[in-house]
């Protein structure tokens, strides 16, 4: 390193360091211990990232090492300039000289670089992008004649990941990885994409640190020189580290040991990711005589707050233990409040927060923390109702989201088909063959005849214009399109969307994917089917997304933050509201199904991570019925509810008929509420009883448009175009009118034969 001074604590006569002075006891002691292992036990808002920075700051301002000796490893970008923005303002330049600072992805694409001809790559090699990764596996499938419906590329590029998030290679893959794509072909098309990769001089994300593991396990001189040089290791969010982080880590620090990690087995909740929480249970058996430093001092909740989130995750058997406390005075306790359903939970939290608002609360420090991304519709909805502005965190708003977009393209299709933009949309979604090419001929159609995007397809369906396969699958599009007009005022709106959903593909394109995000959109399809259970009319539900859709708030304003409750890890707000917290909902029904034990533990690990999300005060909400995929159900308070102690929760109930019932009974109950729901099923709307399995049609008998039907589509002739006439089209040739039926002639072309085509694609031959 040239150019920097590094400031030597050694120089204030034996004083503790400034950077250092500011630390609680615990703090300064995961500082100050340099030589060895050490875990710093990191509880929610205890300081974990002053006490990590300082120590970095620490070593090289007590020359323990140089800043290029040093391997600190963050999981994203953001955390890695806040740390070294956070240690040049305790050792100033000096920060520049420090190389080895970064995420994962990072040093690792730094390492394979360097060796990259151990790998079977050039130096230059290229990173592709999940993009990029698709295309090339839908290349490998396509080649190896599979059915891309049935074994979707998203799904391989899934498994791929998971593999290489363990450390596997394709020659480790067990029967059981091999058997989970395309019966028994995953290892082939593992490796096959691989070799197609190293053929590229290319590297997946996975590959940047796979790579790099096993050159070192190859290659021991190589893992020498990087134990050589690393004097001292640091990690943050260690809990969060995957398989192959792990292994890779390990290794780097078997010959010094002096490795330093940073993380809270109790906010563990990314396994869907390749997260695993034991690695940090495990530090003291791979690390003998690891020091252990919990910091349990919290500078961010009330005692009330942090008392309820240790209750809660005391529940855990999966857990290092420790005790959070903190020295603020005491808060409010953490509110649960009981509410008949869904759309009286988005109420009851709008009227807290315009009391809070009117209390002279900002709504920056507001947050709504969601299990579900589909859970958000509702207060979306409220709060654009009453005039609270929000922005989504970590997620597109409810109605933008791609999914929910297509499906509101083919609804607006139904409902006008001359919305040309809603057309455009999902012509081709889900994928039915139809290219960039096929488009622009119904544009150029559609211009010149001065007609909708659809009339025009469904005109060139009808000719030679276009490709006989694509002609085909325009028609078979317009003729459903046809079809669900004639049956909009006969169904619900809830009922057509459903329809359209099955009908187009769309629905089994999403189930074919079986991933996680794959079942996040199906369950936004699900919401927005419920959420049009609440409208008469297509009409009406869509006028109601429109003035949705255009609340856009000027960036300057407070807003509440509405996001998940992973997105949330990290941040703080003064007020928190925790909806949703029923059996099914959170914990996630899906999770216990697919992890059991293992999965509970994480889900409650999310709940400590939400309450403790909260400095001022929490209120955790649950609804006696929710509708879930359009069908009301009776719904049990979260388990987790009950988990909390007594003496920090304040509980409450909107409903009647002695609802808190729950509170010592939950358990020996599937339907606590059964007698509520029946007491209370005749006092509801239509809406309502249709919802929970009655058959009502509330849609009125009314008399459709002429757009309702196929007529709509007609075109007029050109005038200038009779029988016999002599034409020119682009790409027939030279030919003769045969006959005429609208705007759609038959010709016999001289070189082409005869051909049925829109009369605005010829134009008449002089002479």
């Amino acid at each position: 390193m040239t150019g920097a001074t590094i400031p030597s604590a050694s120089d204030n006569n034996g004083e503790i360091p400034a950077y250092a002075a500011r630390l609680n006891t615990p703090q300064k002691d995961a500082v100050l211990t340099t030589e060895g292992p050490v875990l710093m036990l990191a509880g929610a808002g205890t300081g974990k990232t002053a006490a990590l920075t300082a120590r970095l700051a620490h070593l090289v301002a007590m020359r323990k090492a140089w800043p290029s000796e040093i391997l600190c490893v963050t999981f994203t970008n953001k955390a890695a300039r806040e740390m070294r923005e956070r240690v040049g303002g305790h050792i100033g330049d000096a920060v520049e000289g420090m190389p080895w600072l970064g995420t994962f992805h990072s040093i690792g694409a730094k390492m394979l670089r360097r060796h990259a001809e151990l790998a079977g790559l050039q130096s230059n090699y290229t990173i592709i992008d999940t993009d990029d990764q698709l295309r090339l596996l839908k290349q490998l499938i396509r080649d190896a004649e599979l059915d891309e419906k049935r074994w979707p590329p998203r799904q391989l590029a899934g498994l791929i990941d998971r593999w290489k998030n363990r450390g596997l290679n394709p020659d480790d893959l067990d029967a059981a990885e091999n058997e989970s794509y395309a019966n028994g072909r995953g290892q082939e098309f593992y490796r096959t994409y691989q070799q197609r990769l190293k053929a590229l001089n290319a590297c997946d994300f996975g590959d940047l640190l796979l790579h790099v593991l096993n050159i070192f396990r190859g290659h021991r001189d190589v893992l020498e020189q990087y134990q050589k040089r690393f004097k001292y290791i640091l990690v943050d969010e260690y809990q969060d580290t995957n398989q192959v982080q792990y292994l890779w880590l390990r290794l780097l620090a078997q010959e010094r040991k002096n490795i330093c990690v940073v993380g809270d087995d109790d906010q563990s909740i990314y396994s869907w990711r390749g997260a695993e929480v034991a690695n940090i249970l495990k530090f003291e058996k791979d690390f003998p005589g690891a020091k252990v430093v919990r910091l349990e001092q919290n500078y961010r909740s009330t005692p009330e707050i942090l008392a309820a989130a240790s209750g809660l995750i005391n529940a855990n058997s999966q857990r290092l233990g420790k005790e959070l406390w903190t020295e603020h005075p005491k808060g409010d306790k953490v509110r649960v409040v009981g509410v008949w359903d869904g759309p009286e939970e988005a109420r009851r939290v709008g009227e807290e927060i315009e009391r809070l608002e009117s209390e002279g609360a900002s709504l920056d420090q507001i947050a709504i923390l969601v299990r579900a991304q589909y859970q958000t519709r509702e207060f979306e909805d409220r709060f654009i109702q009453i005039g609270l502005n929000y922005r989504i965190i970590g997620g597109f708003r409810f109605y933008e989201r791609a999914e929910i977009r297509d499906a509101l393209a083919y609804l607006r299709v139904i409902a006008q088909p001359q919305d040309d933009l809603a057309f455009e949309r999902i012509y081709n979604q889900p994928k039915r063959g139809l290219g960039a090419k096929t488009l622009e001929k119904m544009h150029q159609y559609a211009r010149a005849a001065g007609m909708p995007l659809a009339a025009a397809s469904l005109q060139l369906a009808d000719s030679d214009e276009l490709p006989k396969r694509a002609g085909n699958t325009i028609a078979a599009l317009m003729r459903d399109f046809i079809r669900w007009r004639e049956m909009e005022p006969q169904v619900t709106p809830a009922e057509l969307l459903r329809t359209v959903l099955d009908e187009c593909g769309y629905s089994a394109m999403l189930e074919a994917e079986r991933s996680p995000e794959a079942a996040g959109r199906i369950e936004n399809l699900s919401e927005l089917a419920r959420a049009m259970e609440e409208y008469e009319t297509l009409g009406d539900f869509l006028e109601h997304v429109s003035l949705v859709m255009d609340n856009d708030a000027r960036d300057d304003e407070e807003k509440i933050t509405i996001m998940t409750m992973h997105a949330a890890k990290g941040l703080e707000f003064n007020n928190v509201f925790l909806p949703g917290w029923e059996e099914g909902v959170f914990p996630s029904q899906r999770s216990l199904d697919e992890g059991g034990l293992a999965s509970l533990e994480e889900e409650r690990r999310l709940a400590y991570v939400a309450i403790t999300r909260a400095r001022k005060r929490c209120t955790i909400l649950h609804a006696a019925n929710r509708r879930i995929y359009g069908q009301w159900t009776s719904s049990i308070p979260s388990r987790f509810i009950e988990e909390l102690p007594d003496e920090f929760i304040d509980q409450e109930t909107t409903m009647t008929g002695g609802a808190s019932l729950w509170r010592a009974n939950w358990s020996e109950s599937d339907d606590p509420f059964a007698h509520v729901s029946k007491a209370r099923s005749d006092t509801r709307g239509p809406g309502f009883q249709r919802a929970l399995g009655s058959t009502y049609n509330t849609a009125p008998n009314r008399v459709k448009e002429s757009h309702r039907s196929a007529a709509s589509f007609a075109a007029k002739p050109r005038a200038d175009i009779a029988l016999g006439a002599r034409v020119f089209h682009d790409k027939f040739g030279y030919g003769t009118v045969m006959s005429q039926e609208g705007n759609k002639l038959e010709i016999n072309f001289e070189q082409a034969g005869t051909k049925r085509v829109i009369d605005s694609f010829v134009s008449v031959a002089e002479g």
